[in-house]
């Protein structure tokens, strides 16, 4: 018996050894590929052929949490970026690297400055042909085609781990990826024309983006600007993390920010000032002028701004003085002999919406697109700048990446522009109800959008969507003494009662504390906690009483039991509920719900336990009427909201008439209708670019082909 435990150890001792060591050589057999792949990266880097001619271009570095790059190396020493300490996950989260916000490379903090000029270049006008864009892949990118996820060359996948395999050049447009052992024959069988892949007619080719000239001065201090700020966002965190460590018990870190913001307040104006631009030249060497750093900070988080945006502070040369002068501001870009079949995408980002995840979606979609089409919105930056940036495109469609407030913003723009042929607008749903995006089949957030392939599936379906038309609404408040204010326009839905008494109570408390509000998720947990609250009170009990209702000039009966009244648009409300039903066959000798038949539907709720039914499809709103022109009469002080805007409505008269359509993108998800909606809008874009038909006719063809695929 002591025998067979001798074996059966000896044997169990021999097997861990044996495994211990086969271990221990693929470990370093790994290592030691990983290390001969980045001294051939790295010699490749420093010896560039110069058949290649692709411009030179600076990182626009931001700061970035290490815990979200633990798999990223540096493009600079081609370490990783993660510190190798037992302790490195804990460490992390006071740890930055810099991250560039076009091409979403890494690099230390003190690799940064050594990186190489070899980032997405923007503006290559003086080229005859687009050419590839080859960049070193160092992570798994969150958004890549399905057509173009494997070797452009060998036809296998791809893996970008440094010890699962070889690493990955990537075209930084095209996204086509080839094995860096693939590259060297990659010349010879693809050459250097990138057709921009398969989202080629939404981004803006740089080729037809054309850097403005600016002075020699502002060029040298852009210069010094850089350093200033590579050298004064080191410090800030350097400041914020020692602050972390030792901060007392029951300081918030919404101190810290706040301290670590007054840092770069006297670098910000300062790097404004553009860059000289370096002309193209025979060796390819062009820079953009614009790629220069800006670490600026808002609402207490680090945020890099990229100088793609115009400066509000500078004036206008006597030879560039055009419809940007009345904006008040100077682009780096203008855009030139765009060909006629492009369909190019303008982007708007809030990055304040329900989601908070502005910031990684603008990095994203530089990616995707070029940077020039990408805009932030902001309490300074409206979307007439970008708006204004596509004056002369003849047609391009804009993508929406916020809620429904965001939405009318944007939709209020355009109309104020007076485009002959204005653009379909799509929406990426980024906020907390996302209604109109729901109703457009583009979802209700960005949990769906990401399950359904990303971004690069959204890019696909603007491509292919439908154009329809969506009724706008203009709202006259007349005070009791006949002054009429500043109209509101609704898109959605209007409310008066209880639901807007909700909606301003989660007004005031976003207001009041604003880092509550971080997500969708959250956002919808305090509006249930709120309507819970509302519950408990009769604060509309005499609601009936207090409103008169007019519909096409007849007065509606308010329903003794309604504690808000509810004037729809579309049908969703409130995160995805159905007020008018459609497919709802009581005999009560209504229309069915349309968002572009210039009518507008009346319901009543009976309170938030109602609403809350009504979320859960366990009861209906009750009908009250239909019609063209509502007036509502309110006999007291009530909450009111438009599309989620609340406000305290004195003693007034509230007049909604139709006040014009919008061209919205439909996801075209129907079979077959909904691709042949799709086909039909492009065939009418291509028929007006060629002078077939006029703007006005195209918009009545749209408009009936809406109507009848409705």
């Amino acid at each position: 018996m002591t025998e067979n435990h001798v074996f059966v150890s000896a044997c169990f001792s021999v097997a861990l050894v044996g495994i211990l060591t086969v271990a221990y050589t693929i470990f370093h057999w790994r290592r030691n590929t990983s290390n001969s792949w980045m001294k051939a990266i790295a010699r490749s880097k420093k010896n560039p052929k110069a058949k290649h001619r692709v411009p030179r271009t600076a990182h626009t570095w931001s700061l970035e949490s290490l815990s979200r790059g633990k798999s990223l190396n540096c493009c600079v020493c081609l370490k990783s970026v993660c510190p190798t300490q037992p302790l490195g996950p804990m460490m992390a989260s006071n740890s930055f690297i810099h991250r560039c916000n076009v091409c979403g490379a890494a690099a230390h903090l003190s690799c940064s400055s050594k990186a190489q000029k070899d980032c997405k270049c923007i503006s290559m006008t003086g080229y005859e042909n687009m050419i590839h864009q080859w960049a070193v892949r160092w992570t798994e990118i969150a958004d890549q085609p399905d057509e173009i996820s494997s070797c452009s060359i060998c036809d296998e996948l791809c893996n970008a781990s440094f010890l699962g395999g070889s690493p990955v050049w990537c075209c930084l447009w095209c996204q086509r990826l080839v094995h860096f052992e693939c590259h060297a024959t990659a010349l010879h069988e693809m050459g250097d024309i990138c057709d921009l892949g398969p989202y080629k007619r939404l981004i803006l080719s740089p080729l037809f983006v054309k850097e403005l000239n600016h002075t020699t001065s502002a060029g040298f201090l852009s210069s010094i600007t850089q350093g200033a700020n590579e050298l004064a966002s080191t410090v800030c965190v350097r400041i914020k993390s020692h602050r972390k460590k030792h901060k007392r018990r029951g300081e918030t870190s919404i101190d810290a920010a706040k301290t670590s913001s007054t840092c770069d307040q006297p670098i910000e104006n300062a790097a404004y000032t553009d860059q000289t631009p370096k002309g193209v030249n025979g060796n390819g060497e062009s820079c953009n002028g614009n790629t220069e750093l800006q670490v600026t900070h808002e609402g207490g988080e680090m945020n890099n701004k990229v100088d793609l945006k115009p400066n509000h502070q500078r004036v206008l040369s006597s030879n560039q003085r055009d419809g940007s002068q009345v904006l008040g501001v100077k682009h780096n870009y203008e855009l030139i002999d765009l060909p006629p079949d492009t369909r190019p995408l303008l982007v708007f980002i809030n990055k304040k919406s329900g989601a908070q995840r502005g910031d990684t979606l603008r990095q994203r979609l530089n990616i995707l697109l070029n940077p020039v089409q990408v805009f932030e919105l902001s309490a300074t930056q409206g979307p007439e700048v970008g708006l204004h940036l596509f004056r002369r495109v003849p047609h391009f469609r804009v993508l929406v990446c916020g809620g429904d407030g965001t939405v009318c913003w944007v939709l209020d723009a355009i109309e104020k522009q007076n485009f002959v042929s204005p653009p379909p607008v799509a929406i990426l749903p980024a906020g907390t109800g996302n209604d109109l995006a729901r109703v457009l089949s583009w979802g209700g957030g960005l949990g769906v959008v990401e399950s359904q392939g990303g971004l690069c599936t959204v890019l696909h379906h603007i491509e292919h969507a439908a154009v329809t038309i969506l009724d706008r609404w203009k709202i006259t408040i007349t005070n009791q003494h006949g002054k009429v204010q500043s109209p509101k326009f609704m898109n959605n839905y209007f409310g008066i009662g209880c639901d807007a008494k909700v909606a301003l109570d989660i007004h005031n408390l976003r207001e009041e504390n604003p880092e509550k509000f971080y997500n969708q998720f959250m956002n919808k947990v305090l509006y249930a906690r709120e309507g819970a609250k509302s519950m408990m009170d009769n604060t509309f009990e005499d609601f009936p009483w207090q409103v008169r209702v007019e519909v096409d000039g007849v007065d509606v009966e308010v329903p003794e039991d309604a504690e808000g009244v509810l004037v729809a648009n579309i049908g969703s409300y409130m995160g995805g509920v159905d007020l008018w039903q459609n497919e709802d066959e009581t005999d009560d000798n209504f229309d069915p719900q349309s968002m572009h038949d210039k009518m507008l539907e009346v319901v009543s709720i009976s309170g938030m336990w109602h609403l809350g039914k009504l979320r859960v499809g366990l009861s209906r709103a009750r009908r009250l009427a239909q019609g063209q022109s509502i007036k509502i009469h309110i006999c007291v002080p009530l909450p009111v909201q438009v599309d989620g805007e609340p406000w305290f409505q004195e003693l007034c008269t509230l007049t909604v008439s139709h006040h014009g359509q919008a061209f919205m993108l439909k996801r075209a998800s129907e079979e077959p209708l909904g691709h042949a909606a799709a086909l039909i809008a492009d065939v009418l874009e291509s028929a007006e670019s060629n002078r077939v038909i006029t703007a006005s006719q195209k918009r009545v063809l749209l408009q009936e082909m809406a109507l009848r695929l409705s």
